[in-house]
């Protein structure tokens, strides 16, 4: 793999920018300190600057979306590869998250139903008399379905 480039044009460029064009060029994938080895060459770095920039070359080719990290610790470029199966991996993420918040709400609802019943008092039965009972005589009923109807 040979870049066409010189040494002063690859300076104008960022380290992502030339892994981009490494990775365009070789039609492989390469892992991490490999693909920053070659940068360093290219550039004609010296070796100090690996131990130093690695760290960073990494976590901006992680947050750069042009690139994608394999299951086999190599990285490529995101194109290379079918959005189908990048969609589904996020979209059953997403699912579980749901799944767990959903959990959680039922877990808190249930915790509140609970409480309800502990701080009901038998003493409000005994303020339920005859009266009250007259007065919700001509009470009616209506469902949400039944108002909608007459509006």
């Amino acid at each position: 793999m040979a870049l066409k480039m010189k040494k002063e044009e690859l300076e104008l460029l960022s380290n992502k920018d030339i892994a981009e064009l490494i990775l365009e060029n070789s039609k492989r994938t390469l892992n991490t300190a490999d693909l920053f080895k070659k940068i360093i060459k290219l550039l004609e770095l010296p070796d100090s600057v690996f131990e130093k920039k690695i760290a960073d070359f990494y976590t901006s080719l992680a947050t750069d979306k042009r690139f994608i990290l394999l299951d086999n610790g190599k990285w490529d470029l995101r194109v290379n590869h079918t959005s189908d199966k990048v969609i589904k991996v996020i979209a059953e993420d997403d699912d579980e998250e749901e799944e767990e918040e959903l959990d959680e709400d039922k877990d808190e609802d249930e915790s509140d139903d609970d409480l309800d019943e502990d701080s009901y008092d038998d003493k409000e039965d005994e303020d339920y008399d005859d009266e009250t009972n007259e007065e919700l005589k001509d009470l009616v009923v209506i469902d949400e379905d039944e108002l909608e109807l007459e509006q």
